[in-house]
């Protein structure tokens, strides 16, 4: 190709379409067909006839459900609000009732009344549906923390782009500090827009703006590190793993069981699934699951510590090589101008810095 231009063009047009082909697979991977696997259920009842109806109920629906039976209506709402199944139904010959947390999951409660509404009318008799968890009323559907999640996420990795590129010149642990400090803003202003705008959280805001850090901060410590070493390419990598795999994964949406395995498998340890799940266990689930959560959150942070930690020891290497190498300067003389490709490739790193700044902030 002759022409260096055209030629630069191209070249960065590989993200974007990189972009286009992983969001969607990985958005229409995860949301197009939602489909329950092996969705927990309860059968409320231990009688013998309560443990045919649990295993009629399975074999109909084979790998769909996974069923149990529990003793008590009181031991049903335990498991709902632990998250550990996602309805459970309680037999009755003349008002049956469905229990559901749809704090939990709007989608997994909806699914769960499609499974069991025809079981009543089979019965003829109609059912009762109790929500034991219902979110807030400004955000009816419970998938105002799944938007919060996307607004922090987006503050968080845009900011990379600024920090690792904008700020090279700078030492590592000047940088760090910055994504620190960049990641409280955006945390406040997620904190912000919950409460006192959206009205998602109505109490534990501080608890929300604490999870919000822990997870903005681990994005920017892990891009500020990885920007070392993939230069550009970083944006695209940061796409892939807190876009591409992480809306997906979080639950935000539709929890595990309504996914295929492998968006069902990263929710047990991706960092945007800890922090939805984290912030439902803070608003509606009485911290139930909270630790866990933290502790995601917390080993993400560690990770984006240590990478970190690996690219400044790196570009302090880097540095002491590059000054072994440099020609002695001449005793007794003032450095000179600088010299005319030292300063084509200070233009050149600028100009690529600002080309990394708009391709990121324009996702």
């Amino acid at each position: 190709m002759r022409s260096p231009a055209l030629r630069h063009v191209l070249t960065h047009l590989i993200t974007p379409l990189l972009m286009c082909i992983g969001m969607g697979l990985a958005y229409m991977g995860a949301f197009v067909t939602p489909e329950p696997h092996h969705m927990p259920v309860a059968v409320v009842g231990t009688t013998p006839k309560a443990k045919v109806f649990a295993q009629t109920v399975k074999d109909t629906a084979g790998d769909k459900l996974d069923v149990r039976t529990v003793a008590t209506r009181a031991d049903a709402v335990g498991l709902l609000k632990s998250r550990d199944v996602t309805g459970a139904y309680v037999p009755s010959a003349k008002a049956p009732e469905l229990l559901v947390a749809s704090a939990a999951s709007d989608m997994g409660a909806t699914a769960v009344e499609k499974v069991f509404t025809p079981v009543a009318a089979a019965e003829g008799v109609p059912l009762t549906v109790t929500d034991v968890a219902a979110p807030v009323a400004d955000d009816p559907t419970g998938q105002g923390l799944f938007f919060l999640l996307i607004a922090v996420s987006i503050g968080s990795y845009a900011s990379v782009a600024a920090l690792g590129a904008a700020g090279a010149g700078l030492a590592m642990r000047v940088r760090a500090l910055l994504a620190l400090g960049v990641s409280a803003v955006v945390s406040g202003i997620g904190a912000f827009l919950a409460g006192p705008v959206f009205h998602l959280a109505h109490h534990d805001l501080a608890g929300v703006w604490g999870l919000a850090w822990l997870y903005s901060a681990g994005i920017l410590l892990i891009g500020v590190g990885l920007h070392t070493f993939l230069k550009r390419w970083t944006t695209l990598t940061m796409m892939v793993l807190f876009v591409m795999l992480n809306f997906t994964s979080s639950g935000g949406l539709f929890r595990p069981e309504l996914q295929n395995g492998f968006f069902g498998t990263l929710h047990a340890f991706w960092n945007g699934a800890g922090f939805v799940e984290g912030t439902r266990s803070l608003l509606y689930f009485a911290d139930d699951g909270l630790g866990r959560t933290v502790w995601t959150l917390v080993a993400w942070l560690l990770a984006g510590v240590a990478v970190t930690a690996v690219a400044g020891l790196y570009e302090r290497t880097r540095r002491s090589r590059q000054h072994s190498t440099e020609p002695a300067a001449v005793t007794g003389t003032e450095a000179g101008p600088q010299s005319p490709s030292g300063a084509v490739a200070e233009a050149k790193a600028e100009e690529e810095a600002e080309e990394e700044v708009e391709e990121t902030v324009g996702v």
